[in-house]
């Protein structure tokens, strides 16, 4: 028996059991890791409480990201053995010290990356790729605006752009977040407390506004994301930290320059086993160029992840956040 932590009933925190559970062995096509790291995203928020269905019911264990040791292989399995190094992105259940996963979901991890990053960048790291070089292709001519700039996928995206060449202009709550970010590839910042973003970015881009717009806070920045963009550029939701948008507007978009809307999310680029592995390979190859650095700024003990929940939704985290099974 190993443990994990569990959710019988959708909630708070303190929804969150460490508890032990039964692993069992990996059948066809399946993989047991023992996990060395776990990472944290918002979007284990939403699952627990709720706002995202888990898709097998209650209970069930968060998280959707983690590395560790190959331990035993099902059958069928061939591009992996005992012993290896692997990280993942889903399905649900990341929370536990070992756990079952599907080997198509898995990818071995460079030799120059250890467990900590591995596991704490798959998630956020693979969503920064597919923002920045498929849901819109950012280079030169690129201006973005990034909500959420300090977080752990704002700090991978500003280095990421900023390489690819763009103007890259960032909002956050603090000044030690502005700072924060700034060291991270973002050339202007927008205390969003202090500053009404939507009027800044006007007066940092000339009045020309941006060609895309990166939000995953929702509720408090619709639809002044929006009055960020330029005349048919391309507002990106890719999450809703600071609750759901419930009032959305097709006809805002014709209002306010013919612009476009979408609602992309990680799974749906990394579906195939090809479109997986060019994925994670791109952002493996610009974390060992040193291009984007991936920097661990809080650790918890996973039976602690109820605190590490209430620190993430009292916005008290920077970066990347891991979870030591």
């Amino acid at each position: 028996m190993v443990h994990a932590i569990r959710v019988h009933e959708t909630g708070g925190p303190e929804a969150m059991r460490w508890e032990q559970v039964d692993v069992g062995e990996p059948g066809p096509g399946e993989v047991r890791i023992r996990q060395t790291a776990v990472g944290l995203n918002f979007i284990d928020v939403y699952f627990r409480t709720g706002l995202y269905p888990a898709p097998n019911g209650t209970p069930f264990s968060p998280g959707n990201e983690g590395a560790g040791i190959v331990q035993t292989v099902g059958e069928g399995v061939t591009h992996l053995k005992p012993g290896d190094r692997v990280a993942y992105v889903g399905p649900l259940g990341a929370y536990a010290q070992e756990r079952v996963v599907p080997a198509d979901r898995l990818v071995i991890v460079p030799d120059a990356i250890d467990d900590k990053t591995a596991a704490g960048m798959m998630l956020k790291g693979m969503t920064a790729q597919y923002l920045l070089r498929q849901t819109f292709k950012v280079g030169p001519q690129t201006t973005l605006l990034f909500h959420a700039a300090a977080g752990g996928v704002g700090l991978i995206a500003g280095q990421w752009a900023a390489h690819l060449g763009a103007t890259v202009i960032g909002t956050a709550g603090s000044d030690e977040k502005i700072e924060l970010a700034k060291a991270h590839g973002y050339q202007h910042m927008i205390n969003y407390r202090t500053e009404n973003f939507a009027e800044r970015v006007k007066e940092i881009t000339a009045g020309k506004g941006c060609d895309v717009v990166y939000d995953s806070v929702g509720k408090d920045t619709y639809p002044g994301s929006l009055d960020c963009l330029k005349p048919r550029g391309l507002w990106v939701s890719f999450g809703q930290s600071s609750g759901p948008i419930t009032d959305f507007n097709l006809a805002l978009l014709a209002q306010k320059g013919s612009l476009y809307a979408t609602r992309p999310t990680l799974f749906n680029y990394i579906a195939s086993r090809e479109d997986l592995e060019s994925t994670a390979g791109e952002l493996f190859d610009v974390v060992e160029k040193g291009i984007v650095r991936i920097e661990i700024n809080q650790e918890y003990r996973l039976a602690d992840a109820s605190q590490a929940h209430q620190d993430l939704e009292n916005r008290k985290t920077t970066g990347t956040t891991v979870l030591i099974p």
